[in-house]
């Protein structure tokens, strides 16, 4: 954090009245079962160059897969740019089977496709052949909704962009992915492949439905940074996102994530796929997580903590700092500006 910035806002909080002695709950404002992430920036998208020119002769499979609605052609995931996004919670794990069979129990909703399948019907398993409107439905009944593809990428990227939710590069030890297992593994697996936000299977195990329509040329003509949507209206587009029937047409809305048999590129957190909103059977492979707003209290309590710290490094009251960082990261243990501040407080104090 830049030294000058800093002192200058520790004269503007020295200056409000009553924020040197505000407080935090003592218990976190987040569900147990869900992660918050703060309001700020994030890159959304990855910048592909185009493949060189191989010379070679195209055989009839190669002519089809550079069609117009072949995802080579397409190249949905560029430009790279920045979004701003409001703080938000997002389910911790994707939803598994026990969960979803409450739902069933307490609405009268019809069991999903799969749920007498042995390989995939386990309680700690994801739940599998939901639909989007199945997975809209569940959500809104537990209070939540669809997180919006801009949140899901976030989730799944952190704050360093990464391309898979550990980091730059990929590890197969930390995914469930390509038919590596007999079927999808329970919901908190891969500890060591959470995203930076501590969100789990984010690459692999299941496909997840975001709230978004897909439209291939979204990112190209964005039309808002900020909270962006995704497209107003539905493309009408080929294929189902098999690569299998492309010259289907039909409205598409977007899955992310890869699966259980997907193969590796699809696990990117940068991938876009696609499928009709009805489709509830994508290769046993497809579920979902939930998200919702933040409150503004929430906001304004890691808000005041971090005020509060700055406040009393003013005063070099570096005790009093650290608690109050320390009260602001019990609610947003990833907050980048909490841990900054934390790492000045603790060369402060090192100083003395």
């Amino acid at each position: 954090m830049n030294f000058v910035c800093t002192t200058a806002i520790i004269g503007a909080a020295l200056a409000m009245p009553g924020l040197a002695g505000a407080t935090l709950p003592d218990d976190s404002l987040v569900p147990r079962d869900m992660v918050f992430i703060a309001q700020g920036a994030s890159v959304m998208g990855l910048d592909k160059a185009a493949p060189p020119d191989s010379g070679k002769t195209l055989t009839a499979y190669d002519k089809r897969m550079k069609t117009p609605w072949s995802a080579e052609a397409l190249n949905d995931e560029s430009p790279a740019h920045m979004v701003m996004l409001d703080s938000y919670l997002i389910d911790k794990y994707e939803v598994a089977n026990r969960d979803y069979s409450e739902f069933i129990r307490a609405t009268g909703h019809p069991a999903p496709a799969y749920w007498d399948d042995p390989r995939l019907n386990h309680a700690e398993q994801p739940v599998v052949g939901v639909n989007w409107y199945e997975a809209k439905a569940y959500c809104e009944y537990r209070g939540k909704r669809l997180p919006t593809e801009a949140e899901w990428e976030k989730a799944a990227r952190g704050p360093q962009a990464n391309l898979y939710p550990w980091g730059k590069d990929f590890d197969p030890g930390k995914v469930n992915y390509g038919r590596n297992h007999e079927a999808t593994l329970p919901v908190y697996a891969y500890p060591d492949g959470v995203s930076y936000y501590g969100v789990y299977n984010m690459a692999g195990n299941v496909f997840e439905w975001v709230s978004d329509w897909y439209d291939p040329r979204y990112y190209s003509r964005f039309e808002t940074s900020v909270n962006p949507p995704g497209p107003a209206q539905p493309l009408w587009i080929g294929g189902t996102g098999t690569y299998v029937d492309r010259l289907t047409v039909g409205e598409k809305r977007v899955i992310r994530g890869g699966s259980w048999i997907a193969p590796e590129g699809t696990v990117r957190s940068t991938h876009r796929f696609w499928n009709h909103p009805l489709n509830n059977s994508y290769g046993v492979g497809l579920g979902f997580r939930c998200a919702k707003g933040a409150s503004q209290e929430l906001d304004r309590h890691i808000k005041d903590a971090y005020v509060s710290a700055l406040i009393a490094m003013g005063r070099e009251q570096f005790s009093a700092a650290e608690q109050a960082v320390l009260r602001g990261l019990t609610v947003d243990p990833k907050n980048v500006e909490l841990l900054e501040l934390r790492q000045l407080i603790e060369r402060s104090i090192v100083k003395q």
